[in-house]
């Protein structure tokens, strides 16, 4: 697991007085760092939200504005992001800016789920405090509801490269960058053999992962209007690259091999180019043809590799550890509850295997995630469809139990116990309560209603 859990931006460029990369080499390297090997015991989180004025939510927030909050913390002298001494936060989380104007917090990796949390608690509030003192406040949703025009207020060569790369498909990128927050949870990848092995962990991962979109679907309303998806930010997300976004092939148990050939078989989305230039990459070109030359394009080193990996957005990301990306954005501490099912599910063998007999009945289907049918019908339908409903039940109860066993874990279990209750035990999803409020005539933007 890395050590903040988070992308960096650099505008270094990459050295060129080194070897040529092979296709061997990459497959290689991929191979050897995606799935960092061990005994699983780290957990981390990231968090996304919204940033809106707290006495007129309906208004844009100058990006000005979120930068004298900021300025008001205290500064890490090591260094941070942005800038060279980014805002220091209490438990040690790192802070970035999203293209749309969103805010994340990384947390760093933690022994424990319960101090993961513990952590992440700690640094919301400062956050939360900073941007109180500028009117302004956090919004937890996976979509943000309100009708207005979407811009980039990061103009890196790396955003840019995005935006003219996705912009070739349709709106589904813009929105996306700009419109869409998520919650992500990160886990060691796992040991080499046995019940906590690295493959059984990505099967499990990928087979919880609609039971993820369904249960913790938060994201009902795109320009002020509802969508017809629970989940509108994972319908966004399956409609864009495939070569990207989709899960690599999962069949055949080597998830290694697989995700090497996804990476080199997936299209450029920047190249990063010295003095100015644009980092478009060439349309339609993958790395692998990029590999083997003929574009005119200077070769490509094991840094470009490493480069493009930040680059892919399938629901499951090696990155040595497992990022989950799958989860909407929750309201208030309502992310202690995805941080509790999931690793209550992973750490334990005994939750593991009833997960799984749970989970394995779902899907039959060949599409890879998230464009299957299934995945489709936790993005739409959520908690009122029936098995995932059943599913979700089965899985939030394992995980529970695992709770109990576990010392420390006592904040997680309840934020679980609760959740389940006001959710999955009624067939709705947090966006059933935005649905409701908007039935209402209630300013779309949901209010906070779990405190921090």
């Amino acid at each position: 697991m890395t050590e903040t859990l988070t992308d960096h931006l650099t505008d270094i460029p990459p050295r060129t007085d080194v070897p040529p990369l092979t296709e061997a080499n990459a497959e290689g390297h991929l191979a050897a760092i995606c799935f960092k090997i061990g005994p699983p015991r780290l957990v981390g989180v990231e968090a996304e939200w919204f940033v809106h004025d707290a006495e007129n939510p309906g208004s844009a927030v100058a990006p000005h504005r979120v930068e004298r909050a900021l300025a008001a913390l205290p500064t890490d002298p090591d260094g941070g992001h942005p800038g060279p001494n980014g805002p220091l936060f209490p438990a040690g989380s790192r802070l970035t800016r999203e293209p749309g104007g969103q805010v994340e917090l990384s947390s760093p990796p933690a022994d424990s789920p319960g101090d993961c949390a513990e952590g992440l608690l700690l640094d919301q509030r400062t956050l939360r405090a900073a941007l109180a003192s500028q009117g302004l406040r956090l919004t937890g949703t996976g979509t943000d509801p309100l009708a207005r025009e979407r811009r980039m207020q990061l103009s890196h060569p790396r955003y840019l490269a995005m935006e003219r790369h996705f912009d070739r498909t349709g709106p589904w990128g813009r929105i996306m960058m700009c419109g869409t927050a998520s919650f992500q949870v990160c886990v060691d990848a796992g040991a080499a053999h046995g019940p906590s092995s690295y493959a059984a962990r990505w099967q499990l991962l990928h087979r919880l992962g609609p039971v993820l979109v369904a249960a913790f679907a938060n994201s009902p309303s795109l320009d002020g209007r509802p969508t017809g998806h629970r989940s509108t930010r994972q319908m966004v997300w399956s409609r864009m690259d495939p070569t990207r976004t989709l899960a690599p092939r999962l069949a055949d148990g080597d998830p290694r091999g697989n995700w090497a050939r996804y990476v080199l078989d997936a299209e450029l989305l920047c190249v990063r180019r010295e003095g100015g230039r644009s980092w478009a990459a060439p349309t339609g070109r993958t790395f692998r043809e990029w590999l083997r030359g003929g574009d005119g394009e200077r070769p490509p080193t094991l840094a470009d590799l490493d480069y493009h990996c930040t680059t892919l957005f399938p629901p499951v990301r090696p990155r040595g550890h497992l990022e989950l990306r799958m989860i909407d954005a929750q309201p208030g501490n309502g992310w202690l509850a995805p941080l509790a099912l999931v690793t209550g599910l992973l750490d334990d063998p005994v939750a593991a295997d009833t997960a799984l007999d749970a989970l394995e009945v779902l899907d039959s289907s060949s599409l890879l995630p998230p464009r299957s049918e299934l995945w489709r019908r936790a993005a739409t339908l959520a908690m009122a469809d029936p098995a995932l409903r059943r599913a979700a039940l089965t899985c939030f109860t394992a995980a529970e139990q695992a709770l109990a066993r576990r010392p420390g874990s006592g904040r997680l279990r309840a934020a679980l116990t609760g959740f389940a209750e006001r959710y999955p035990a009624r067939g709705r999803c947090p966006a059933d309560d935005q649905l409701d409020a908007l039935r209402a005539g209630v300013h779309p933007v949901p209010l906070e209603t779990a405190p921090c």
